[in-house]
């Protein structure tokens, strides 16, 4: 299923989301027409691959279009479907001509069948479920057909209602029991009347949907809906960006705002959480994940929660978000499919948290660094003092302050940012060079190169990464790994994203425009190359010691989206490897037969595999005794895999000398900040073997040294 707003991939925290990228600016026909005009000009004349519009275009458009109007299948008939494909090799002419009919035609239908959605919900919630009757629900949407009878769009919301339901019964019922363990004297409520308050909590949901959501949106909003399908036609990173959209893209980089503090993604009919951010309320409570499901939200002054389930992203987000001060509670489903309720107390976030860090730790009388970098930020209104390439050059000099002799860069989970901050970072480690290959369509190549001969690191070095390592952390990985410079630690491959958005304001292709703002266009301009030649496009980064992770086996990267753009190659740069005495083919090997017989790395990808046989089972039961059987069964083979987040390594980590000088006029909890990460650094076994690595390295050097030395 295609996420009905990518353009939320980039949005840094749910705070931003209190603006829509939709807006009240397009409120008529004639800014409708000019706005496809402007797009599909500038997507022709701007995209890195532009595709052509034809018919083969018309029909996947068609296709994409009305998954994304109806993805569960509970508005459309297949009348509706059927009339709609007399437009279906249309498409691109009607954009061609400007031409907005298939809009108007599928947007009038939907109307009608939303206020059709209305009486049926009320319906079916207006009579009693039976969890006794043995009936199963298929949550894989694209297992059904589109209904042929109002019947049939009934019998389709019943069990979708029933399967919302039955999960609010469930929480009712393990309510009433726990409360009858503390209190024997507690007359527990009837099965009928928790049925009767699950159904109705269920109502409350729908109502809240339809009435504060789906009723609020114009002709304008749906409008952008399908602006947003074209020109995702051309890639996964193409988006529209309406006016006041744009004014949030812009200001993700700095500033404080007012939420949780996570990154949201739709995936399939569900929101999941796709970040963390370092230091902000979601991070701090140490019990939301990414890969968690957010089924329900609940305020603190409202006594049912909202079921945000098919809904859409934005609308989810108004939910969550709110006020400093105010708490949500949202009911969250864990990879392994047992679901809890977790309470949030909203908070200002500072996305200094989102900004380099580092630790000292010290290992058989060796002192060794650990930088983290969840981004590649810059501030490009002041980019010489605020972007990330500076803030790892300050942390390498506080480390060797502190007598750092091996450096670990964890790029785990870094989507990646600026491309002049990932040049000037990887320029810290090597002399000067070559760094990345940028390519536009029917352009010369262009090499940016390091061109300060000066290094900040010179010694053992390490790299993280993992599934979630995109782009920027990509080329700064592929680089040091072509350098023979670090040697990579992480996932099969990485994200693969190999292209390069530029924003277009749309306003600046026309003249005179008295029509009002069009907004912008996130725009894939480039590709970027390893310095070898090679994208990363589709295959990431392959990492010189393969380890399993949490992601193994789930569909994450850009292989894995809807229309990427393909793999392939061009000439290499000219570089030379960074010329060391360390023996990196030796300690690969070593660090390979290590992982190799980790009992607790096996485990690791033992429960990698069973999420992912979790993810894919798609039919549950509507029998309750059935349904709570499953969820127990669930729960109990979750256990095994406790030793996952029990397991502790005998390091210790704290702040080097600079951080610790501030902690006594610190006014932002850094202390505490600190402290909480340093634990949680002394339960990963992956920063575990990246120490070892460096441990490694060290001990060949004299050895290559020597060997040298006899060879010259």
């Amino acid at each position: 299923m295609r996420g009905n707003y990518k353009i939320l991939l980039l949005m840094l925290l749910l705070a931003f989301a209190s603006c829509s990228f939709t807006t009240k600016t397009f409120s008529n026909p004639d800014r409708d027409k000019l706005l496809v005009q402007v797009i599909t000009y500038v997507l022709q004349q701007g995209h890195f691959d532009p595709i052509a519009m034809n018919d083969e275009f018309s029909e996947e458009l068609f296709s994409d279009y009305i998954e994304t109007l109806d993805p569960v299948k509970r508005y459309f008939h297949q009348s509706d479907i059927t009339y709609f494909e007399n437009f279906k090799l249309a498409l691109d002419d009607q954009l061609k001509a400007a031409d907005i009919t298939f809009f108007n035609i599928t947007n009038e239908r939907m109307m009608k069948r939303i206020e059709e959605a209305k009486v049926i919900y009320k319906e079916v919630l207006s009579q009693p479920f039976d969890y006794s009757i043995d009936e199963d629900f298929d949550t894989d949407y694209d297992h059904s057909d589109f209904v042929n009878s109002k019947k049939e769009m009934k019998e389709r919301w019943r069990k979708q209602l029933k399967f919302s339901t039955l999960s609010n019964y469930d929480d009712i019922m393990t309510q009433e029991k726990q409360t009858k363990e503390n209190d024997p004297a507690y007359v527990m409520k009837t099965e009928t009347q928790i049925e009767k308050e699950a159904r109705e909590s269920t109502l409350k949901s729908i109502d809240v949907y339809f009435n504060d959501n789906i009723d609020d949106l114009e002709r304008e909003d749906w409008f952008a809906v399908y602006v947003n399908t074209i020109v995702e036609e051309f890639d996964p990173h193409t988006y529209y960006l309406a006016p006041q959209g744009k004014e949030v893209f812009d200001q993700r980089m700095s500033g404080k705002l007012e939420g949780i503090g996570a990154r949201l993604q739709k995936r399939m009919d569900y929101i999941k959480i796709v970040e963390l951010i370092s230091g902000g309320p979601a991070w701090r409570s140490n019990q939301l994940e990414v890969e968690d499901v957010i089924l329900k939200v609940k305020q603190e002054n409202e006594e049912y929660p909202v079921d945000i389930v098919g809904m859409r992203i934005n609308d989810a987000i108004k939910y969550i978000k709110g006020p400093k001060g105010t708490n949500v509670t949202l009911t969250i489903k864990k990879v392994d499919g047992s679901i809890k309720d977790v309470t949030i107390t909203r908070d200002i976030v500072e996305l200094m948290e989102t900004y380099a860090k580092s630790s000292v730790v010290e290992k058989n009388n060796q002192k060794f660094g650990v930088i983290n970098l969840p981004a590649f930020y810059v501030d490009f209104e002041d980019y010489k003092n605020v972007n990330a390439a500076q803030d790892v050059k300050k942390e390498i000099e506080r480390l060797k302050a502190d007598g750092m002799e091996g450096l670990v860069l964890d790029l785990r989970n870094n989507g990646g940012g600026s491309l002049p901050a990932v040049v000037d970072m990887a320029g810290l480690f090597i002399k000067d060079g070559p760094v990345v290959q940028v390519r536009s369509t029917g352009e010369a190549k262009e090499v940016l190169k390091d061109r300060d001969k000066s290094i900040s690191w010179d010694g053992p070095l390490v790299i993280l990464v993992n599934e979630i390592s995109a782009s920027a952390s990509e080329i700064m990985a592929a680089a040091m790994q072509d350098y023979k410079r670090a040697i990579i630690i992480g996932s099969k491959q990485t994200y693969g994203k190999g292209t390069v958005q530029n924003v277009i304001n749309l306003n600046n292709w026309l003249r005179g425009n008295t029509i009002g703002d069009l907004g912008a266009l996130a725009l894939t301009t480039q590709k970027y190359y390893r310095i070898n030649g090679g994208s990363v496009q589709l295959e990431g980064v392959k990492s010189d010691v393969q380890v399993p992770g949490r992601f193994s086996y789930i569909d994450v990267g850009e292989k894995d989206k809807e229309n990427p753009l393909p793999w392939d190659e061009i000439d290499a740069a000219n570089f030379t490897p960074w010329e060391n005495y360390y023996d990196y083919d030796t300690t690969i090997k070593k660090s390979e037969k290590r992982m190799s017989n980790n009992a607790q790395l096996n485990l690791i990808e033992e429960n990698a595999k069973w999420v992912k046989s979790k993810i894919d089972e798609t039919v549950f039961s509507l029998n309750y005794n059935e349904y709570k059987a499953q969820l127990e069964k669930n729960e109990e083979e979750s256990k095994r895999f406790d030793p996952i987040s029990e397991y502790k390594t005998n390091l210790t980590f704290e702040s080097h000398s600079y951080e610790r000088g501030l902690f006594e006029s610190d006014t932002t909890d850094l202390k505490e900040k600190r402290i909480r990460w340093h634990k949680n650094l002394s339960q990963d076994i992956y920063i575990e073997e990246a120490l070892n690595v460096l441990e490694d390295l060290k001990t060949t050097y004299p050895i290559k040294k020597v060997a040298s030395a006899v060879k010259n």
